[in-house]
């Protein structure tokens, strides 16, 4: 049996009619810039996150860049992001002239470890940045908390959590004051090319993003700010309002996949996630990955067994080549780049598919 990691044509072809269809719509309308489906598909996911306002930008990483930048963070100020995650959660600090301050990551979750927060917390530190890493949403009550306590703001990176929501039913994207989306086609929600998306309930906010984005202006050939040309394309959002009618049923087909997974895979040389019990939505399990010891060794017997897995992420951040000057940091977890593996998971896969998965990594 043959299984990639990721079957993104046929994620994409099951809405084949619908997106055509849109794509049609749009380019019938004539109009291809900030028109009517990037306002549809504004309100439909500011929505569907439970907040008052959504503002579509053209990537993940300018989702964060501008939700900075909108609140005056810049030069000689710190951000408080975790250890693991993508870089480009460090690059949305450090392309507004931030300091990005890096945080351990806790075992348990892969998510930033709250216990050690506030030790990284100085006179310069103006927001942290909970990473919801592999859909699993942050301990965002605390994270409050400690935000509330030093007067700081909460810019959530929720580029692999759509959907994702705690106990109450209150989703990722809607705790802090920014919170960057990104589309990317390998998203639960993914484009067909880049996108991404800014949520907040702040309307002054809103209005300064949406500003951002479009070369500062509000009023054509009229620029109130030094903005930048970071639009959601018409043709992207009306590929994603098809798609975000289906997000909750793909996602629970996820976190159906990673329950008979966590139940199922008995080998004691493979360390799975934590399921968490009392709410199976708080994950959705962008990404499923487990650990080993010789993880090459674990890669390897999947792949002869036509399984493929990728590594996210193999080098850590503060470890490029770009950031020389935190080259120098050692975490406690640092061990765990050598130890992960992500195991194929999406809302596609066929149960046969799911139990061969079981059956090679129970065979290793």
């Amino acid at each position: 049996m043959q299984i990639p990691f990721l079957h993104l044509q046929q994620i994409n072809l099951q809405y084949k009619e619908e997106i055509f269809e849109a794509m049609q719509t749009v380019l019938s309308s004539g109009h291809y810039i900030l028109g009517q489906e990037v306002e549809k598909f504004e309100q439909e996911f500011a929505q569907f996150c439970g907040t008052k306002y959504a503002i579509g930008v053209d990537n993940g990483l300018n989702a964060l860049s501008l939700s900075l930048k909108a609140l005056d963070i810049g030069q000689d100020d710190e951000v408080i992001v975790p250890s693991n995650t993508y870089i480009a959660s460090a690059l949305s600090v450090s392309h507004i002239g931030a300091k990005p301050v890096f945080v351990e990551c806790d075992i348990n979750t892969y998510n930033i470890d709250i216990k050690k927060i506030e030790s990284a917390i100085t006179k310069n530190t103006k927001a942290i940045m909970p990473v919801h890493l592999y859909g699993k949403l942050c301990e965002m009550d605390e994270i409050i908390k400690i935000a509330n306590k030093y007067g700081l703001f909460i810019i959530e990176d929720c580029a692999q959590a759509h959907g994702a929501m705690d106990e109450n039913g209150k989703k990722a994207g809607s705790f802090g004051i920014a919170n960057g989306f990104s589309f990317y086609p390998g998203k639960n929600l993914g484009a067909i090319g880049d996108g991404g998306c800014i949520t907040t309930n702040d309307e002054n906010l809103a209005k300064q993003l949406k500003t951002l984005r479009n070369y500062g202006s509000q009023r054509k050939y009229y620029n109130e700010d030094i903005g930048y040309n970071a639009r959601l394309d018409e043709l992207q959002a009306a590929i994603l309002r098809v798609k975000l009618k289906y997000l909750n049923q793909e996602n629970q087909r996820r976190q159906q996949i990673a329950k008979f997974y966590c139940d199922s895979i008995k080998n004691d040389q493979i360390i799975l996630p934590k399921l968490n019990d009392k709410n199976l939505h708080d994950s959705v399990w962008h990404l499923f990955v487990v650990r080993a010891k010789n993880r090459d060794k674990l890669q390897k017997h999947l792949e002869e067994s036509g399984i493929q897995t990728l590594i996210h992420y193999p080098l850590p951040a503060y470890k490029q080549e770009c950031y020389k000057e935190f080259n120098h940091l050692n975490f406690e977890c640092d061990y765990i780049h050598n130890e992960i593996l992500s195991i194929p998971i999406s809302s596609v896969m066929k149960d046969e598919e799911v139990e061969y998965v079981i059956k090679i990594l129970n065979e290793y």
